[in-house]
């Protein structure tokens, strides 16, 4: 029977409208959200695409009767909430995409978006897309020489061109990844060259802003011909992140990670304090000065906001 109770995932949300799998060969559900769960407090938004959930048949419909409780879920900080955004929930990985040029690559956001990663716990790649274009090169020797010391996976792409595309499809066959960047990187651009059959809908690059349209509206886990799912979420500027105190945000970052236990004084900030060792490795150049300054302005920013 197709109107029994049944345990699915979440794969689009839009409008008080949940469309929730049951399997890989059923098509899913739409459901409303059960008015009790709607008082219920939760980290981030009460429903996102990958949560699992409890439905039942109703006249008319089904309901979400009960989200399951989260593996992990990915959050940033809105800067105009008081409440963090939850953009996607059980994840397997995190895939930073950022463009070699046009939006220009900013390495203090990739930075960002690996923080927000491993504040929820989940392992983090890279991708630096549009690598056909006019002086992409010298810009991904940058970002390799920068983060593969540091154990991150690193990897070139164009949708345009086909490179890298192999290499890609292979990281996203397994499990379920999400792609955090800016608008405008070519995040749908590389999920239509990975599977031409999704035939996802591309907006056109803002010349005047110099950054993408905000072309994903409703966030949806996709499946991939090639296996895996990929959650395609809204790009967004801020990447603030959240869940994550000032004291503990070294955790985030390696290098840092590795050096805090060598400071001088427990509970180091890394700001200010004589004998830092983190400090110190920065004015030797063994820890880069873009992600001591990322640091930095993250640090301050958890400060100022309480998000910690």
């Amino acid at each position: 029977m197709t109107d029994q109770p049944f345990e699915g995932v979440i794969v689009q949300t839009g409008g008080g409208v949940y469309h929730v799998m049951r399997g890989s060969d059923i098509p899913p559900v739409e459901a409303s959200l059960r008015g009790r769960l709607k008082l219920q407090a939760r980290e981030g938004d009460r429903v996102v695409i990958g949560d699992r959930a409890r439905v039942e048949p109703v006249a008319g419909g089904w309901t979400i009767e009960e989200v399951l409780p989260r593996r992990n879920v990915i959050l940033r900080r809105d800067p105009h909430a008081p409440r963090p955004k939850a953009i996607t929930a059980n994840v397997d990985r995190v895939i930073v995409v950022a463009a070699a040029s046009h939006p220009p690559l900013d390495v203090h956001r990739i930075d960002r978006f690996l923080v927000i990663a491993a504040a929820a716990g989940v392992p983090a790649s890279i991708v630096i897309n549009k690598c056909d274009l006019s002086g992409a090169s010298p810009r991904l020797t940058e970002v390799e020489g920068l983060y593969r010391p540091l154990g991150y996976t690193v990897l070139g792409t164009s949708a345009e061109s086909g490179v890298g595309l192999d290499e890609l499809r292979g990281i996203l066959s397994e499990g379920v990844s999400v792609l955090l960047g800016a608008s405008g990187t070519g995040k749908t651009s590389l999920l239509n060259a990975l599977d031409p059959a999704l035939d996802l809908r591309i907006g056109e690059l803002s010349r005047k802003l110099s950054r993408g349209r905000h072309t994903t509206v409703n966030a949806r886990l996709i499946g991939l011909t090639g296996g895996g799912q990929v959650a395609d979420t809204p790009g967004f500027e801020h990447a603030g992140p959240w869940g994550i105190s000032s004291a503990n945000l070294d955790t985030c970052f390696p290098e840092m990670e590795k050096l805090s236990s060598e400071c001088r004084f427990r509970g180091c900030s890394h700001t200010h304090e004589p004998g830092c060792a983190i400090r110190m490795a920065g004015d030797a150049g063994t820890i880069a000065e873009t992600r001591l300054e990322s640091y930095r302005r993250i640090r301050e920013e958890l400060q100022e906001t309480r998000g910690g």
